[in-house]
């Protein structure tokens, strides 16, 4: 597939052999690419804080306008992480995005790797460009900086979907093995579903996104275009009928009810009602009015939901939809997996992530089964309870452990890692915390099937 502005592989096969940015140190073998002439060298600057000391920070803007960040440390160990970020970011991209990826991913330095991140060129839930971005940005790397001797993939929470799609579409390029944390990996035709379901409860219990006096549109939507309610809006309208944002203990009876069926049905913890509601307003209008052209990609007309005082008036009182096949196909094209991943996988997920779910990781495998890719998949889990980031020395080992296995073979398994992780933690600190024994229900368990 030919990528606007990276280099063909034409180019790449007659460019001149020749080095354009000193590195900090020498790497034995390593060649420099001449790049096509569409991608702009990056250029030297002050590294953002928090980067470890020595490291030589690279920034540019790639032919599609996504701008990206490239740190190599002191101490290179001759390999390159690719970072896909989570999100997805809406709206315009900003360098400062790249700023805040290298300092909660620090630790991908101080362990040696060299790191390179995108923040992508499209905002929004778009997946395959997202690919197509980190694909360029590997290119650049190798074109600019060096040849690596290995290319990880590292896709944090919906990022986590960017690598798998990169290695997809690209799997000619010398990818090597993926690293995907905190992953939202049953792609955007089920991966949102509970969002829908949520929107159509807190409407029912509600009755204020939209309010009365307000225009009413599908909940599928999201918002309609051009509509200017905000997230402070939002959750004020939220907190005046949940009361999410106060103690418990200052919360109506009605407004404790109201939360409890909420986290009973849809099964998302209280403090993340606030959060999914805001993915389900804004997310959706992006997905719904710049991916499927209008139509309804989510479906519920079939769910039953329980788990409150009464189910049945719940159920009559829920707003229905029928998704339109065509969203769907537009939205699984784009956002869905297929597990055509021929290279060593290793995932980490909490257990109690409250924003990617860990059933999530059931769907995962499921789709690395059905691709004939099982045996190249080991996912591992912690007993932590957030979703960004777990702990410095549970990378460390991931990233040591995907290595071994790519460079001699060496399948790790989940009780090898948590024993790896405590020799780690002398070097990074405390922070281990695996369940080896650990599995995750099937996703349906979470998610009101459909």
């Amino acid at each position: 597939m030919h990528l606007p502005g990276s280099i063909s592989q034409r180019a790449s096969a007659h460019a001149a052999q020749r080095c354009l940015l000193p590195l900090t140190i020498a790497l034995a073998g390593c060649t420099h690419v001449a790049p096509a002439p569409r991608e702009a060298a990056p250029v030297a600057q002050v590294c953002p804080d928090g980067v470890p000391a020595g490291a030589r920070c690279l920034r540019g803007t790639d032919s599609a306008r996504a701008p990206y960040l490239i740190v190599v440390p002191a101490r290179w160990n001759g390999v390159l992480v690719m970072h896909a970020h989570g999100g997805p970011t809406l709206g315009e991209p900003k360098p400062a995005r790249a700023d805040a990826d290298i300092q909660r991913w620090a630790v991908v330095v101080k362990a040696g790797y060299a790191w390179a991140g995108s923040v992508f060129h499209q905002g929004g839930v778009a997946v395959r460009s997202a690919a197509e971005d980190t694909e360029r940005l590997r290119r650049i790397f190798v074109a600019y900086v060096a040849k690596p001797r290995r290319t990880l993939l590292h896709g944090q929470s919906w990022g986590a979907s960017v690598a798998v799609k990169t290695a997809q579409m690209f799997p000619g390029s010398p990818y090597d093995g993926l690293l995907l944390s905190s992953g939202v990996l049953a792609g955007g035709t089920r991966s949102y579903d509970f969002r829908l379901d949520l929107r159509v409860v807190y409407q029912a219990l509600c009755h204020n996104h939209p309010a009365p006096d307000e225009p009413q549109y599908p909940l599928w939507m999201g918002l309609p275009e051009g509509s200017t309610l905000t997230r402070s809006a939002l959750a004020a309208r939220v907190d005046a009928c949940l009361g999410v944002r106060k103690p418990a203990a200052q919360r109506s009876a009605e407004q404790a009810r109201k939360l409890k069926t909420i986290v009973d049905v849809v099964r998302i913890p209280e403090a993340s009602v606030l959060a999914h509601l805001a993915w389900g307003t804004w997310h959706f209008q992006d997905i719904v009015h710049n991916r499927t052209g209008g139509l309804n990609p989510f479906d519920n007309a079939g769910v039953h939901y329980s788990g409150s005082s009464d189910d049945t008036a719940l159920n009559a009182g829920v707003l229905r939809y029928r998704s339109d096949p065509r969203a769907v196909a537009l939205l699984h094209a784009d956002t869905d997996l297929d597990g055509g991943v021929a290279l060593p996988v290793l995932t980490v997920h909490a257990i109690d992530d409250p924003t990617a779910f860990v059933e999530l990781e059931s769907a995962f495998r499921e789709t690395m089964q059905r691709s004939g890719n099982a045996d190249r998949l080991v996912q591992t889990y912690t007993s932590d309870h957030t979703h960004s980031y777990l702990s410095d020395p549970v990378y460390a080992t991931l990233f040591a452990a995907l290595l071994q296995w790519i460079d001699h073979g060496d399948k790790p398994s989940p009780a090898g890692i948590a024993r790896r992780c405590a020799d780690f933690e002398a070097q990074f600190g405390a922070g281990c915390r695996f369940v080896p024994d650990y599995q995750p229900q099937p996703l349906a368990s979470r998610m009101a099937p459909r």
